[in-house]
């Protein structure tokens, strides 16, 4: 099974969006309603009888958080990880029992419903890391479970950086979501509801979620991914 960082061979557009269409475990026409678009155009596209638009092509790429190069050149992995979502190798972080860099908390981010926020207590910090990419005023909490591998690994660290209410979305980028019953790590994609929206996990075996936004108490941009034990 190919994971999100391997290049998918597919010689057209028409190939790359046919393992779109696989790798999202829907029918075309599903496909289809989650962009907002006609599953007849979407399968005369398919088939050779409608050309690929470029409207196509910027719609998939803003919903479903696809590479635009992938998309329509072939070029790199389809599940580009924009924004500022980093992976840090192990070699490049400085850990530090003094009071510098970024906290490290004795937080799973997964575990429980509470507001992150409010947990952030000094009593909590097991240690402290330089790092140039991570914002020393966020908060590096570790992730507990298999739902973002490869991407995150079970027993992994995440540096987060609280989203202020009314802050736009950054669709295709992954978050730390806040609801009333449970904490989750997730990519957040748009739905073709603008009250709702997607909660997309990199391992296949779990399903995309639908969640009202109005159900939604925080959220927490993923801005640096650490695949291996920073604790001092």
């Amino acid at each position: 099974m190919n994971d999100n960082n391997t290049p998918i061979p597919a010689a057209t557009k028409v190939d790359r969006l046919r393992y779109l269409i696989d790798k999202e475990k829907m029918t075309q026409a599903q496909f289809a309603n989650k962009l907002g678009v006609n599953p007849s155009n979407l399968s005369k596209v398919l088939s050779g009888k409608l050309p690929f638009s470029e409207s196509l092509i910027n719609r998939i790429v803003v919903d479903m958080g696809i590479s635009k190069n992938w998309l329509r050149d072939g070029m790199g992995v389809p599940y580009e990880r924009s924004c500022d979502t980093r992976t840090v190798k192990e070699g490049d972080v400085s850990k530090d029992l003094a009071i510098t860099g970024t906290p490290i908390y004795d937080i799973d981010v997964t575990a429980g419903c509470r507001e992150l926020s409010s947990m952030f207590t000094d009593d909590r910090i097991i240690g402290y890391i330089n790092l140039p990419q991570v914002d020393s005023t966020g908060a590096i909490l570790r992730v507990c479970g298999d739902s973002m591998i490869p991407t995150i690994k079970n027993g992994g660290f995440v540096a987060i950086r609280r989203v202020s209410p009314g802050s736009p979305i950054y669709w295709g980028q992954i978050y730390v979501i806040v609801l009333d019953d449970y904490r989750m790590v997730k990519f957040v994609r748009r739905h073709k509801d603008p009250d709702k929206v997607i909660l997309h996990s990199d391992n296949p075996a779990y399903d995309d979620m639908e969640v009202p936004i109005s159900e939604i108490r925080g959220y927490y941009l993923v801005e640096s991914i650490l695949n291996f034990d920073i604790r001092c």
